[in-house]
């Protein structure tokens, strides 16, 4: 925690530190150049800088994650990340939606296909389903991003990786008390405290919010505990606990809207009739604890081990009578051990690093009919087990002065085993009930790449990595609603061949720009079962393909000015796809069309000054390109242009507004802050549904709305 402003650092490059404090200000010379430090990248598992990454990687720090922001979720502070598109930011029920490239853009709940960490410790279950409700924002100091194919690094889902770092305490403890309120009954509170002893550098959390919404049925109620505790334990010996508990009671799902609400003529506040008559939504109950032990392993090693077990109470609720409430008991354990040398291969300096993973995951999931949202008879009763297993090595070989090699690869085995333990769904196929099995999958991931140093301000890379993705267990499910699995479904493989640039322009500017095409067979599309609104069935596309670019630039001419630009090109398609739906099981050609939710341009631009009497403000803007809700790409009639039919979701523009202050009283300081989301007051679709039943592809986003509070710091001298 820290009582004074913390730096801007947007996207790839950090800024110094800066005291925003009157007094220390009234002592800085006039406004000059700030030089952009340099970034230590640490989620590709081999600690490298930025400049030696054979990857496109960016990095975002505190001051974008926390300072006067809203802190409702993770696309606040990423929508600057190019090749990184974000959704679903007011429907908690649904989660964030999340995709790297096309990777997740599929999720119609939680985040597929990319990898979420915390502190080392993954938020994301072995069978590729991940989620960021226990994310404590307000707590968190650093977040990482690898953009593309990383299954050579972290195995299953790894189409791109979020890595999260929790806030530590300072050297003198402090606390800090954050109240927050707005537009559409947001209210926030959050007490943090921490310090540093001679041993022990700790900090606990506890934050409060919840949000009345936008639209009807979207009520959302979060409360958060997180601890960090990291112990030197001598010897450059250390143990990090991190814990975390999580209480969700309330997360509405007010539904997708038809195209009516495009033509006004649906109040975009509303929710889908089913939705508010089912009582749509979930609720969690969470709790994490994790360990991470660090020894010196010899003269050049180090090893470092993992634990981690999470306890997990959900309820779903969906728009559908017929087995439409969720009970699901989760157990999810893990670990992992590796070995890092820092040495000599050839004569050349050479790093490597390998290891092996285990995870565990336990589900006791149930389904009972829906009355109007009263839990009627049971229909379904199965556990479902998945274990993974992961052996990996990394290195990284200098060359020469200008040239290093890394190269890489992982193998893995993830396995389902479903036990059935209802009987009564009899059929003349099944004439006992029991719908129990097992499938294992096994999986190499290699990975490549070469950096070249061009000249001292100038940096190439050129790489080739891979991803691969199994169903998760609810996307395992068959159409009919029945226990088992769907036999005919298999993991998407990934291969992405990428080049890159980054440089600098004098000291204070930088950019990035990062070429790829990607191959994706049998890529997973869900579709929603019409009888069973909210629940959907799988299956795979033959081939789709993927070119991209992503650019983004910083520039900080002063040391109170930083402006950055972020840009991203999508052309996402199916190359090879027969849609075969349960209306139409001889299939619909799908070969040529774009991927659902994935828009072809994104564009994000930020200013923001810091004025040397302690107030700052900063003020955003994300263009969002048209998208498509459904794999047949399906338009409106131009013959009745006043009716909107298709799938087609309109381009929007959103823009934010923040600002703050910092008062200095001796060991006091008064933060108090204010925002403004949608500035222009735009009507957009924040999320879209994909391949929903009865064209439901639409989510409204909030009207403009504004938001304030302030901060309470105190140190402890």
């Amino acid at each position: 925690m820290q009582l004074t402003r913390r730096p801007y650092s947007l996207v790839c490059c950090a800024a110094p530190t800066l005291v925003l404090g009157t007094a220390a200000f009234a002592q800085e010379p006039a406004a000059t150049q700030t030089p952009l430090e340099e970034i230590v990248v640490t989620a590709t598992l081999l600690e490298r800088t930025l400049d030696k990454t054979p990857a496109a990687v960016s990095v975002v720090t505190e001051a974008d994650i926390q300072d006067a922001r809203q802190q409702l979720g993770l696309d606040e502070s990423l929508t600057r990340v190019p090749g990184l598109f974000m959704q679903n930011r007011y429907n908690f029920a649904q989660d964030l939606r999340l995709s790297i490239r096309g990777f997740g853009a599929r999720g119609q709940f939680g985040i597929r296909g990319v990898k979420v960490l915390v502190d080392g410790i993954p938020e994301t279950l072995p069978d590729g389903l991940g989620s960021v409700d226990s994310i404590d924002l307000g707590a968190t100091s650093q977040i990482q991003v690898i953009r593309g194919p990383s299954s050579a690094l972290y195995g299953n889902a790894s189409g791109g990786v979020i890595s999260l770092t929790s806030e530590g305490g300072r050297d003198v403890p402090e606390a800090e008390l954050r109240v927050a309120a707005g537009g559409y009954g947001f209210e926030k509170s959050q007490l943090k405290f921490g310090g540093e002893t001679e041993r022990l550098n700790y900090l606990v959390s506890v934050s409060d919010q919840k949000l009345d919404g936008y639209r009807a049925q979207s009520k959302y109620e979060n409360k958060l505990l997180t601890g960090r505790f990291d112990v030197d334990l001598g010897k450059d010996r250390s143990l990090l606990t991190v814990v975390n508990y999580t209480d969700q009671p309330v997360s509405d799902d007010p539904g997708g809207l038809t195209t009516a609400y495009l033509t006004g003529a649906v109040d975009p506040r509303s929710a889908a009739p089913l939705n508010v008559q089912f009582h749509a939504g979930e609720s969690l109950d969470q709790q994490r604890l994790g360990f991470v032990y660090t020894t010196p392993a010899g003269e050049h090693g180090t090893i470092k081990a993992r634990n981690y077990y999470a306890w997990r109470d959900f309820g779903n609720l969906l728009p559908t009578q017929s087995q439409g409430i969720v009970d699901l008991q989760r157990d999810f354990v893990g670990g992992g051990v590796s070995y890092n040398y820092d040495g000599f291969w050839l004569d050349r300096p050479n790093r490597f690093i390998t290891g092996a993973d285990f995870d565990n995951q336990d589900d006791d999931r149930r389904r009972y009919d829906n009355l109007n949202g009263v839990q009627g008879n049971l229909g379904f009763d199965q556990n479902e087990h998945v274990k993974s297993y992961g052996v990996f090595l990394q290195n990284d070989l200098s060359i020469s002065k200008r040239v290093q090699l890394s190269f890489g690869v992982r193998y893995d085995e993830v396995e389902f085993v479903v036990t059935d333990r209802y009987f009564a769904n009899v059929s003349a196929s099944n004439p006992s009930g029991d719908d129990s099995g097992s499938k294992k999958f096994t999986n190499t991931s290699p990975m490549v790449g070469l950096t070249f140093q061009l000249t001292d301000k100038l940096n190439l890379y050129t790489t080739y990595s891979s991803a691969f993705e199994t169903p998760t267990t609810t996307e395992f499910s068959l159409p009919g609603g029945g226990g088992g699995f769907n036999q005919d479904l298999v993991p998407q493989e990934a291969s992405n061949y990428e080049v890159g640039l980054r440089g600098g322009i004098g000291e204070s500017q930088r950019y990035e720009v990062s070429l790829f095409t990607i191959d994706v067979e049998d890529e997973l599309i869900g579709n929603e079962i019409p009888t069973s609104p909210g629940r959907f069935y799988f299956t795979n596309a033959g081939q789709t393909s993927r070119d991209g670019l992503e650019f983004s630039w910083i520039a900080s001419p002063t040391d109170r000015i930083r402006t950055t630009v972020s840009y991203t090109y999508s052309d996402f398609k199916f190359d090879e796809f027969t849609e075969r739906t349960i209306a139409n099981p001889a299939g619909f050609d799908r070969a040529g069309n774009v991927i659902p939710s994935t828009p072809e341009n994104l564009v994000f631009a930020e200013f923001s000054y810091r004025a040397p009497r302690g107030w700052f403000i900063a003020a955003d803007a994300l263009y969002v390109d048209d998208q498509f809700g459904d794999s047949g790409n399906t338009r409106d009639n131009p013959a009745t242009p006043a009716v909107r039919e298709g799938s087609e979701v309109p381009a929007y523009t959103v823009a934010n507004m923040r600002m703050g202050w910092d008062i200095e009283l001796d060991s006091l300081v008064l933060s108090p802050f204010l925002g403004v989301t949608n500035l222009s007051d735009e009507s957009y679709t924040a999320n879209v549904r994909v391949n929903a039943t009865a064209n439901r592809y639409f989510e409204p986003g909030p009207t403009r709305t504004g938001y304030g509070g302030i901060t309470v710091g105190w140190k402890f001298r």
